[in-house]
Protein backbone atom coordinates (compact mmCIF):
# COMPACT_ATOMS: atom_id res chain seq x y z
CA UNK A 1 0.00 0.00 0.00
CA UNK A 2 1.33 3.45 -0.89
CA UNK A 3 1.98 6.06 1.45
CA UNK A 4 2.19 9.57 1.57
CA UNK A 5 2.58 12.38 3.81
CA UNK A 6 -0.06 14.50 2.35
CA UNK A 7 -3.10 13.41 0.49
CA UNK A 8 -5.36 16.48 -1.52
CA UNK A 9 -8.51 15.86 -2.64
CA UNK A 10 -9.46 18.04 -5.57
CA UNK A 11 -6.88 20.28 -7.86
CA UNK A 12 -8.31 23.64 -8.48
CA UNK A 13 -6.40 26.66 -7.17
CA UNK A 14 -6.86 25.66 -3.28
CA UNK A 15 -5.79 22.09 -3.80
CA UNK A 16 -3.16 22.65 -6.41
CA UNK A 17 -1.52 25.32 -4.43
CA UNK A 18 -1.74 23.36 -1.14
CA UNK A 19 -0.27 20.68 -2.78
CA UNK A 20 2.80 22.59 -4.79
CA UNK A 21 4.05 24.62 -1.51
CA UNK A 22 4.27 21.09 0.46
CA UNK A 23 6.02 19.35 -2.65
CA UNK A 24 8.18 22.47 -3.07
CA UNK A 25 8.69 22.23 0.99
CA UNK A 26 10.15 18.06 0.41
CA UNK A 27 7.10 16.25 1.49
CA UNK A 28 5.42 13.24 -0.36
CA UNK A 29 2.40 14.98 -1.53
CA UNK A 30 -0.46 13.22 -3.70
CA UNK A 31 -2.69 15.51 -5.56
CA UNK A 32 -5.96 14.03 -6.71
CA UNK A 33 -8.60 15.09 -9.18
CA UNK A 34 -11.77 13.63 -10.39
CA UNK A 35 -11.87 15.39 -14.48
CA UNK A 36 -9.75 13.54 -16.84
CA UNK A 37 -8.58 17.06 -17.76
CA UNK A 38 -8.84 20.30 -16.28
CA UNK A 39 -10.66 22.01 -19.27
CA UNK A 40 -13.52 19.94 -17.71
CA UNK A 41 -14.21 21.84 -14.66
CA UNK A 42 -13.49 25.54 -16.34
CA UNK A 43 -15.89 27.19 -14.31
CA UNK A 44 -14.19 30.51 -12.94
CA UNK A 45 -14.58 34.16 -14.46
CA UNK A 46 -10.90 34.75 -12.62
CA UNK A 47 -9.98 37.88 -12.81
CA UNK A 48 -7.82 39.25 -10.31
CA UNK A 49 -5.48 42.16 -9.29
CA UNK A 50 -1.79 42.04 -10.94
CA UNK A 51 -0.02 41.11 -7.44
CA UNK A 52 -1.56 38.11 -8.35
CA UNK A 53 0.74 36.85 -10.18
CA UNK A 54 3.60 37.74 -8.09
CA UNK A 55 2.78 36.92 -5.09
CA UNK A 56 1.83 32.92 -6.17
CA UNK A 57 4.93 33.46 -8.70
CA UNK A 58 2.32 32.47 -11.82
CA UNK A 59 3.91 32.90 -15.36
CA UNK A 60 2.17 34.98 -17.95
CA UNK A 61 1.39 31.37 -19.49
CA UNK A 62 -2.22 31.11 -17.41
CA UNK A 63 -2.96 34.87 -18.43
CA UNK A 64 -5.96 35.45 -20.96
CA UNK A 65 -5.65 38.47 -20.76
CA UNK A 66 -4.64 42.02 -18.91
CA UNK A 67 -6.65 45.31 -17.97
CA UNK A 68 -6.15 48.65 -16.78
CA UNK A 69 -10.07 50.00 -16.72
CA UNK A 70 -12.68 49.06 -14.69
CA UNK A 71 -16.55 49.68 -15.61
CA UNK A 72 -19.84 50.09 -13.94
CA UNK A 73 -22.69 50.06 -15.84
CA UNK A 74 -26.54 50.29 -14.12
CA UNK A 75 -29.81 50.13 -15.48
CA UNK A 76 -29.65 54.03 -15.95
CA UNK A 77 -25.59 54.69 -15.71
CA UNK A 78 -21.83 53.81 -17.12
CA UNK A 79 -19.39 55.11 -14.83
CA UNK A 80 -15.46 54.16 -15.94
CA UNK A 81 -11.91 54.28 -13.66
CA UNK A 82 -8.59 53.73 -16.21
CA UNK A 83 -5.37 53.90 -15.61
CA UNK A 84 -2.14 54.08 -17.36
CA UNK A 85 -0.63 50.75 -16.02
CA UNK A 86 -1.64 47.39 -16.20
CA UNK A 87 -3.90 46.86 -13.27
CA UNK A 88 -4.74 43.00 -13.24
CA UNK A 89 -5.46 40.03 -15.37
CA UNK A 90 -8.37 37.66 -16.35
CA UNK A 91 -6.45 34.05 -15.87
CA UNK A 92 -6.78 31.05 -17.73
CA UNK A 93 -8.72 28.77 -15.52
CA UNK A 94 -7.59 25.60 -16.66
CA UNK A 95 -4.24 26.49 -17.38
CA UNK A 96 -3.79 28.07 -13.88
CA UNK A 97 -4.73 24.36 -12.64
CA UNK A 98 -2.63 22.65 -15.43
CA UNK A 99 0.28 24.80 -14.27
CA UNK A 100 -0.26 23.81 -10.48
CA UNK A 101 -0.12 20.27 -10.91
CA UNK A 102 2.99 20.44 -13.16
CA UNK A 103 4.60 22.09 -10.22
CA UNK A 104 3.86 19.38 -8.36
CA UNK A 105 5.01 16.63 -10.34
CA UNK A 106 8.37 18.61 -10.81
CA UNK A 107 8.99 18.87 -7.21
CA UNK A 108 8.64 15.37 -6.85
CA UNK A 109 4.91 15.27 -6.37
CA UNK A 110 2.25 12.63 -7.83
CA UNK A 111 -0.75 13.92 -9.79
CA UNK A 112 -3.76 11.30 -10.48
CA UNK A 113 -6.15 12.68 -13.29
CA UNK A 114 -9.52 11.05 -13.85
CA UNK A 115 -9.45 9.85 -9.91
CA UNK A 116 -12.70 9.99 -7.52
CA UNK A 117 -12.83 10.09 -4.09
CA UNK A 118 -14.74 7.64 -2.21
CA UNK A 119 -13.84 7.82 1.61
CA UNK A 120 -11.48 7.59 4.19
CA UNK A 121 -11.17 5.48 7.44
CA UNK A 122 -9.45 5.82 10.70
CA UNK A 123 -7.81 2.16 11.37
CA UNK A 124 -5.29 2.01 14.38
CA UNK A 125 -3.67 4.98 14.10
CA UNK A 126 -3.81 5.27 10.58
CA UNK A 127 -5.63 7.48 8.27
CA UNK A 128 -6.70 4.81 4.94
CA UNK A 129 -8.12 6.51 1.76
CA UNK A 130 -9.77 4.96 -0.97
CA UNK A 131 -9.76 6.09 -4.28
CA UNK A 132 -11.75 4.75 -7.56
CA UNK A 133 -9.49 5.82 -11.16
CA UNK A 134 -12.16 5.92 -13.93
CA UNK A 135 -11.96 2.12 -15.41
CA UNK A 136 -9.68 0.33 -12.91
CA UNK A 137 -10.46 -0.95 -9.60
CA UNK A 138 -10.12 0.90 -6.44
CA UNK A 139 -7.32 2.09 -4.64
CA UNK A 140 -6.09 2.44 -1.06
CA UNK A 141 -3.54 4.87 0.32
CA UNK A 142 -2.09 5.75 3.82
CA UNK A 143 -1.61 9.26 4.33
CA UNK A 144 -0.47 11.63 7.47
CA UNK A 145 -2.73 14.31 6.36
CA UNK A 146 -5.61 14.49 4.69
CA UNK A 147 -7.15 17.65 2.79
CA UNK A 148 -10.10 18.66 1.66
CA UNK A 149 -10.00 21.03 -1.60
CA UNK A 150 -13.41 19.61 -3.03
CA UNK A 151 -15.15 23.08 -3.05
CA UNK A 152 -18.67 22.99 -2.13
CA UNK A 153 -19.14 19.36 -2.50
CA UNK A 154 -17.42 19.51 0.72
CA UNK A 155 -16.76 15.52 0.31
CA UNK A 156 -14.16 14.93 2.58
CA UNK A 157 -15.24 16.78 5.54
CA UNK A 158 -19.18 15.88 5.83
CA UNK A 159 -19.15 12.33 4.68
CA UNK A 160 -22.88 12.70 4.55
CA UNK A 161 -24.86 15.74 2.94
CA UNK A 162 -27.26 15.49 6.29
CA UNK A 163 -24.38 16.89 8.27
CA UNK A 164 -23.64 19.68 6.22
CA UNK A 165 -24.71 23.16 7.94
CA UNK A 166 -27.42 25.62 5.73
CA UNK A 167 -25.67 27.41 3.00
CA UNK A 168 -26.31 30.54 1.32
CA UNK A 169 -26.42 29.39 -2.65
CA UNK A 170 -25.60 31.85 -5.12
CA UNK A 171 -25.65 30.56 -8.77
CA UNK A 172 -23.48 31.68 -11.53
CA UNK A 173 -23.23 30.88 -15.51
CA UNK A 174 -20.76 32.29 -18.16
CA UNK A 175 -20.35 32.00 -21.84
CA UNK A 176 -16.97 32.11 -23.76
CA UNK A 177 -17.58 33.27 -27.03
CA UNK A 178 -15.62 34.36 -29.99
CA UNK A 179 -16.53 37.84 -31.39
CA UNK A 180 -15.36 40.26 -34.11
CA UNK A 181 -12.15 41.96 -33.78
CA UNK A 182 -13.97 45.65 -33.62
CA UNK A 183 -16.82 43.99 -30.99
CA UNK A 184 -13.27 42.52 -28.93
CA UNK A 185 -11.69 45.75 -29.25
CA UNK A 186 -14.61 47.78 -27.33
CA UNK A 187 -13.95 45.68 -24.23
CA UNK A 188 -10.56 44.83 -24.46
CA UNK A 189 -8.30 46.13 -21.33
CA UNK A 190 -11.26 46.24 -19.30
CA UNK A 191 -13.51 44.57 -16.49
CA UNK A 192 -17.08 45.25 -17.27
CA UNK A 193 -19.48 44.80 -14.12
CA UNK A 194 -23.65 45.37 -14.48
CA UNK A 195 -25.72 46.39 -11.75
CA UNK A 196 -29.40 47.03 -11.36
CA UNK A 197 -32.84 45.07 -12.40
CA UNK A 198 -32.06 45.60 -15.72
CA UNK A 199 -29.46 43.43 -16.21
CA UNK A 200 -28.93 41.20 -13.58
CA UNK A 201 -32.07 41.10 -10.47
CA UNK A 202 -30.46 39.86 -7.28
CA UNK A 203 -26.82 39.74 -8.20
CA UNK A 204 -24.32 41.10 -11.02
CA UNK A 205 -23.40 40.72 -14.79
CA UNK A 206 -19.62 40.53 -16.31
CA UNK A 207 -18.20 40.92 -19.38
CA UNK A 208 -14.04 40.02 -19.42
CA UNK A 209 -11.43 40.10 -22.19
CA UNK A 210 -9.79 36.86 -22.72
CA UNK A 211 -7.53 35.89 -25.57
CA UNK A 212 -8.31 38.34 -28.89
CA UNK A 213 -11.09 37.70 -30.16
CA UNK A 214 -12.49 36.28 -27.47
CA UNK A 215 -14.90 37.81 -24.16
CA UNK A 216 -16.56 35.93 -21.17
CA UNK A 217 -19.78 36.73 -20.89
CA UNK A 218 -21.83 35.68 -17.41
CA UNK A 219 -24.00 36.15 -14.78
CA UNK A 220 -24.67 35.27 -10.98
CA UNK A 221 -27.57 34.71 -9.40
CA UNK A 222 -28.07 35.31 -5.29
CA UNK A 223 -31.49 33.02 -5.33
CA UNK A 224 -33.15 34.50 -2.28
CA UNK A 225 -36.47 36.69 -2.24
CA UNK A 226 -35.85 40.24 -3.36
CA UNK A 227 -38.01 42.78 -1.53
CA UNK A 228 -39.18 44.63 -4.60
CA UNK A 229 -38.61 42.05 -7.35
CA UNK A 230 -41.08 39.33 -7.87
CA UNK A 231 -39.98 37.66 -10.94
CA UNK A 232 -36.81 37.36 -12.51
CA UNK A 233 -35.79 35.55 -15.90
CA UNK A 234 -33.20 32.45 -16.07
CA UNK A 235 -29.34 33.67 -15.92
CA UNK A 236 -29.16 33.00 -19.57
CA UNK A 237 -31.71 35.31 -20.56
CA UNK A 238 -29.58 37.64 -19.03
CA UNK A 239 -25.81 36.91 -20.52
CA UNK A 240 -28.15 37.19 -24.22
CA UNK A 241 -29.33 40.27 -22.70
CA UNK A 242 -25.78 41.81 -22.67
CA UNK A 243 -24.65 39.85 -25.98
CA UNK A 244 -27.49 41.44 -27.97
CA UNK A 245 -28.11 44.94 -26.41
CA UNK A 246 -24.50 45.83 -25.01
CA UNK A 247 -21.74 43.90 -26.87
CA UNK A 248 -24.97 44.00 -29.90
CA UNK A 249 -22.39 41.21 -31.34
CA UNK A 250 -24.14 40.39 -35.08
CA UNK A 251 -22.05 37.38 -35.56
CA UNK A 252 -20.09 35.80 -32.25
CA UNK A 253 -19.95 31.92 -31.74
CA UNK A 254 -20.15 30.51 -28.22
CA UNK A 255 -16.69 28.39 -27.70
CA UNK A 256 -17.81 27.14 -23.73
CA UNK A 257 -20.79 27.73 -21.22
CA UNK A 258 -20.24 26.71 -17.32
CA UNK A 259 -21.15 27.75 -14.00
CA UNK A 260 -21.23 26.23 -10.93
CA UNK A 261 -23.44 26.60 -7.60
CA UNK A 262 -21.29 28.34 -4.79
CA UNK A 263 -22.13 26.51 -1.26
CA UNK A 264 -21.30 29.44 1.12
CA UNK A 265 -21.72 29.28 4.93
CA UNK A 266 -23.24 32.43 6.21
CA UNK A 267 -20.76 33.36 9.47
CA UNK A 268 -17.75 31.18 8.54
CA UNK A 269 -19.61 27.99 10.34
CA UNK A 270 -17.65 25.33 8.42
CA UNK A 271 -15.95 22.56 10.05
CA UNK A 272 -11.84 23.35 9.31
CA UNK A 273 -10.69 20.63 10.86
CA UNK A 274 -10.99 17.15 12.71
CA UNK A 275 -8.13 15.17 13.85
CA UNK A 276 -5.74 15.34 10.64
CA UNK A 277 -7.94 16.37 8.11
CA UNK A 278 -7.96 19.82 7.06
CA UNK A 279 -10.44 21.65 4.36
CA UNK A 280 -9.35 24.56 2.52
CA UNK A 281 -10.84 27.09 -0.38
CA UNK A 282 -14.11 26.93 -1.11
CA UNK A 283 -14.68 23.93 1.41
CA UNK A 284 -14.43 26.59 3.84
CA UNK A 285 -16.30 29.43 2.24
CA UNK A 286 -13.25 31.33 1.07
CA UNK A 287 -14.39 33.90 -1.80
CA UNK A 288 -15.90 37.48 -1.14
CA UNK A 289 -19.63 37.14 -1.64
CA UNK A 290 -19.92 40.41 -3.05
CA UNK A 291 -17.87 39.84 -6.09
CA UNK A 292 -17.59 36.78 -6.35
CA UNK A 293 -13.79 36.60 -6.25
CA UNK A 294 -12.28 33.16 -5.05
CA UNK A 295 -9.07 32.21 -6.74
CA UNK A 296 -7.07 34.63 -4.63
CA UNK A 297 -7.99 33.86 -1.85
CA UNK A 298 -8.28 29.99 -2.25
CA UNK A 299 -4.97 30.31 -2.87
CA UNK A 300 -3.84 32.49 -0.03
CA UNK A 301 -5.92 30.17 2.44
CA UNK A 302 -3.96 27.07 1.06
CA UNK A 303 -0.37 28.71 1.87
CA UNK A 304 -1.72 29.10 4.83
CA UNK A 305 -2.89 25.51 5.57
CA UNK A 306 0.63 24.36 4.13
CA UNK A 307 2.25 26.02 7.00
CA UNK A 308 0.38 24.31 9.91
CA UNK A 309 -0.03 21.35 7.94
CA UNK A 310 4.13 21.66 8.07
CA UNK A 311 4.27 22.23 11.54
CA UNK A 312 1.80 18.95 12.07
CA UNK A 313 4.08 16.80 10.36
CA UNK A 314 7.39 18.26 11.95
CA UNK A 315 5.24 17.78 15.49
CA UNK A 316 4.96 21.10 16.55
CA UNK A 317 1.36 21.03 16.68
CA UNK A 318 -1.13 19.01 17.70
CA UNK A 319 -4.24 19.99 15.84
CA UNK A 320 -5.16 22.49 13.20
CA UNK A 321 -6.84 24.64 15.91
CA UNK A 322 -4.60 27.71 14.81
CA UNK A 323 -4.87 27.02 11.57
CA UNK A 324 -9.09 27.88 11.96
CA UNK A 325 -8.20 30.91 14.28
CA UNK A 326 -5.86 32.49 11.65
CA UNK A 327 -8.21 32.23 8.71
CA UNK A 328 -10.44 34.02 11.22
CA UNK A 329 -8.18 36.63 11.93
CA UNK A 330 -7.69 37.31 8.32
CA UNK A 331 -11.09 37.06 6.81
CA UNK A 332 -13.95 36.86 9.45
CA UNK A 333 -15.12 40.33 9.66
CA UNK A 334 -14.25 41.09 6.02
CA UNK A 335 -16.26 38.45 4.89
CA UNK A 336 -19.81 39.08 7.34
CA UNK A 337 -19.43 42.75 6.22
CA UNK A 338 -19.19 42.03 2.29
CA UNK A 339 -22.41 39.58 2.95
CA UNK A 340 -24.19 42.57 4.41
CA UNK A 341 -23.40 44.81 1.68
CA UNK A 342 -23.82 42.16 -1.09
CA UNK A 343 -27.52 40.83 0.46
CA UNK A 344 -28.21 44.52 0.99
CA UNK A 345 -27.42 45.85 -2.88
CA UNK A 346 -28.71 42.59 -4.60
CA UNK A 347 -31.48 41.75 -2.25
CA UNK A 348 -33.11 44.83 -1.33
CA UNK A 349 -32.23 48.13 -3.11
CA UNK A 350 -34.19 49.60 -5.88
CA UNK A 351 -32.94 50.73 -9.05
CA UNK A 352 -32.15 54.35 -7.77
CA UNK A 353 -31.01 53.24 -5.19
CA UNK A 354 -27.69 51.18 -7.12
CA UNK A 355 -27.57 54.14 -8.93
CA UNK A 356 -27.08 56.37 -6.24
CA UNK A 357 -24.60 53.78 -4.68
CA UNK A 358 -22.68 54.22 -7.89
CA UNK A 359 -22.82 57.83 -8.08
CA UNK A 360 -21.39 58.14 -4.61
CA UNK A 361 -18.08 56.30 -6.13
CA UNK A 362 -17.91 58.33 -8.98
CA UNK A 363 -15.04 60.63 -7.04
CA UNK A 364 -12.76 58.25 -6.27
CA UNK A 365 -9.37 57.51 -8.61
CA UNK A 366 -9.28 54.31 -9.70
CA UNK A 367 -6.45 53.12 -7.18
CA UNK A 368 -9.54 53.65 -4.52
CA UNK A 369 -11.75 51.92 -6.54
CA UNK A 370 -9.42 48.64 -6.53
CA UNK A 371 -8.92 49.12 -2.84
CA UNK A 372 -13.10 48.50 -2.35
CA UNK A 373 -13.84 45.87 -5.55
CA UNK A 374 -9.94 44.08 -4.62
CA UNK A 375 -9.05 44.61 -1.06
CA UNK A 376 -12.29 45.49 0.44
CA UNK A 377 -11.59 48.63 1.71
CA UNK A 378 -14.76 49.84 2.68
CA UNK A 379 -13.54 53.29 4.65
CA UNK A 380 -12.91 55.00 0.77
CA UNK A 381 -16.41 54.76 0.57
CA UNK A 382 -16.60 57.49 3.31
CA UNK A 383 -14.53 60.09 1.04
CA UNK A 384 -16.66 59.77 -1.98
CA UNK A 385 -19.92 60.07 0.21
CA UNK A 386 -18.60 63.21 1.43
CA UNK A 387 -17.53 64.13 -2.04
CA UNK A 388 -20.42 63.64 -3.51
CA UNK A 389 -22.95 65.18 -0.66
CA UNK A 390 -20.81 68.32 -1.33
CA UNK A 391 -21.47 68.31 -4.54
CA UNK A 392 -24.94 67.39 -3.86
CA UNK A 393 -25.16 70.64 -1.92
CA UNK A 394 -23.10 73.07 -4.35
CA UNK A 395 -25.82 72.05 -6.99
CA UNK A 396 -28.69 72.45 -5.06
CA UNK A 397 -26.94 75.92 -3.69
CA UNK A 398 -26.20 77.19 -6.94
CA UNK A 399 -29.91 76.15 -8.16
CA UNK A 400 -31.14 78.02 -5.22
CA UNK A 401 -28.98 80.82 -6.08
CA UNK A 402 -30.08 81.16 -10.20
CA UNK A 403 -33.77 80.87 -9.03
CA UNK A 404 -33.79 83.71 -6.65
CA UNK A 405 -31.70 85.95 -9.27
CA UNK A 406 -34.47 85.00 -12.00
CA UNK A 407 -36.84 85.99 -9.57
Amino acid sequence: MRKFDVVVVGAGPAGGQCARWLAKSGYQVLLVEQHETFEKNNFSSAATPLETLEKFDLPEDVVGSFWHNLVIVTTNLTRNWDAPQTLGAVLNFAKLKQFLADEVKSCGGEVWLGCRYVRYVQTDGETRVELKPRGREPITVKTQVLVDATGPARAVMYPKESEKPAFFKPSGIEYLIEVSDNDYDKYAHSLWFFLGHKWMPKGYSWIFPMEKPRLKVGAASYRLDHKIIKHTESIRYYIDLLIHEHIRAKDYRIIDTHGSTLHYSSGLRDIYYRDNIIAIGDAVSMVNLLGGEGIRHAMHCAEIAGKHIQQYLKGQSASFQEYQKELYQKFYRTWNLSEKICKQRYLIESDEKIDEGVSYLTPLDTQEMMDIVFYYKFNKLSKSLIVYLIRKIRSWWKAKYVMKYKS
